[in-house]
């Protein structure tokens, strides 16, 4: 077709199966908020079956900052062992509902997080979603690089001791070597992610099942579930064990939001749903329990409590072993990494100015914006600064935060898709200035605020701090039910829908 045929071609939809997929004419491509890379995945891109999901989930859920959870919910939120291991289970559960049901519109049209979010925050407006959503990636993809430095920095401390005398310096170096590598999967397309978690997900299996049998001579399971609680004697379970559950729904309530990025190369709704089910509840929770076993038996297996596994690991006796497992935690964190902390900022920052941000150029700002947030950190394990704050120490602290801000967008999108669209969005709409969506919808935007808000007040304030402790869920309640009401009203575009072509 020439080139003046294709300008008078007009964008249409075609309906192949449970699929609908956009054909782009001239007035989608040239449109500002269209880019090839956050376009509609073709039909022919959608090859993700459930084990891919699965393996998706595995490979997300085998970090070091799941290894920790046991010892924050103890730690810090008052539990048991027991209670501990039970919140994280049931919050992994729940989460899969907003996982799931956030996932059908990723892969019933193919598109990602930040043009779902077009829908229910108009056009322009869903850049404050996206936006939010990006800047909690980015400092997670700061923590996790610098796991992953640590890790870099103990393979090549066990192989040379030049290197092990760099101390901290190792650690940066090794932060930009894991830096790189991230970028350079990201950088290489969705196939990538997809060949990378499905070759991680066994192997990781494999080191939680070695770590199993190293630790088990040396503990006393019974002793480590009968672990008490740490909170002030007689006090009701109840609140503690709600605000741990909020905070471990807060664990992936960033990927309840922009699991479209990965749905949309899913074959059917059945594979996102049953992968998702196989993959994320069973993971975590074990895991998360090898991590309370292994913190357990640290005192007799290394003279001291360590609570990570990578300096856990780093003082086995054994070079060899340690280059083992060293490579295998890299591969694991980088598997983590990519998915969930890279994928999501890139295709957001791309949502801000489509025709100057494509995929490489948002990876590569996902990676400044990583290491800006991890700067104090890296300034201290130079040397360059003395400071007692921690960026690692701090990650515990902000999983209610930022789930209190995450909550209502969840519930708003939900309500949206469901109840407000019918599971019908118009995907031509979705990518120009002249259709159904208007450039902000005050529904949503009225139904994010009221509860950020609420939010803010609580943190700030001794008021409604039930409110902040059970935000997740208090915030996708509210969201959600404000936008049901607002939006058949206010700001929410016209009703009608294109109609695809059946083919």
């Amino acid at each position: 077709m020439s080139d003046l045929k294709l300008s008078q071609v007009k964008s249409r939809t075609i309906q192949v199966g449970e699929f609908v997929e956009l054909e782009a004419g001239q007035d989608v491509i040239d449109s500002p908020l269209y880019n090839e890379d956050i376009a509609p995945a073709k039909i022919e891109e959608r090859t993700w079956n459930t084990w891919n999901v699965a393996a998706l989930w595995v490979g997300m859920a085998i970090c070091v900052p799941t290894y920790t959870l046991g010892g924050v919910l103890t730690a810090y939120f008052g539990l048991s062992v027991v209670e501990a291991l039970l919140a994280i289970f049931l919050a992994n559960v729940i989460v899969l509902i907003p996982l799931t049901l956030n996932a059908f519109p990723g892969t019933k049209y193919g598109i990602p997080f930040p043009v779902l979010l077009r829908s229910s925050f108009g056009l322009i407006g869903s850049n404050v979603p996206a936006l939010i959503r990006a800047l909690i990636s980015c400092g997670w993809f700061g923590i996790q690089t610098m796991f992953g430095g640590m890790a870099i920095h103990l393979l090549f401390s066990a192989l040379s001791s030049s290197w092990a005398s760099l101390g901290d310096s190792g650690i940066v170096i090794g932060f930009f070597i894991f830096w790189s590598l991230n970028i350079y999967v990201v950088i290489k397309g969705s196939n990538s992610i997809k060949l990378l978690e499905t070759l991680a997900a066994p192997m990781l299996l494999a080191v939680g099942i070695g770590l199993i049998f190293w630790a088990a001579p040396q503990t006393d399971l019974s002793v480590v579930l009968s672990t008490p609680a740490n909170r002030p004697e007689g006090a009701s379970v109840w609140s503690y064990f709600f605000g741990g559950l909020t905070a471990m729904v807060g664990f992936w309530a960033t990927l309840s939001l922009n699991i479209p990025d990965f749905s949309r190369y899913v074959k059917s709704q059945k594979d996102q749903i049953v992968g998702q089910i196989i993959g994320l509840p069973l993971t975590m929770l074990l895991f998360a329990s090898l991590g309370v076993i292994l913190t357990a038996a640290s005192e007799s297996l290394v003279g001291e409590t360590v609570a990570d596994p990578i300096s856990l690991i780093g003082k086995i006796d054994s070079p060899f072993w340690v280059v083992i497992s060293m490579i295998i935690i890299i591969i694991a964190t980088i598997s983590t990494n990519t998915a969930a902390n890279i994928v999501s900022p890139t295709n957001d920052f791309q949502n801000v100015f489509p025709k100057l941000i494509n995929s490489k150029r948002g990876t590569l700002l996902t990676g400044l914006v990583g290491i800006l947030l991890m700067g104090w950190e890296l300034l201290i394990k130079l040397g360059w600064v003395v400071s007692d704050v921690s960026v690692e120490s701090m990650y515990s602290n902000w999983l209610l935060a930022y789930s209190s801000f995450l909550g209502p967008i969840a519930g708003i999108m939900i309500v949206d898709y469901f109840l407000i669209r019918k599971q019908e969005l118009d995907l031509v709409s979705l990518y120009k200035k002249d259709g159904i969506y208007p450039a902000f919808n005050a529904a949503g935007l009225i139904a994010f605020f009221v509860p950020a808000a609420l939010t803010v007040l609580a943190m700030t304030t001794d008021s409604m701090g039930w409110f902040y402790s059970y935000g997740w869920f208090t915030g996708s309640a509210l969201g959600g039910t404000i936008y049901y009401f607002a939006a058949p009203h206010i700001g929410a575009g016209k009703a009608s829908v294109t109609e695809p072509q059946k083919s």
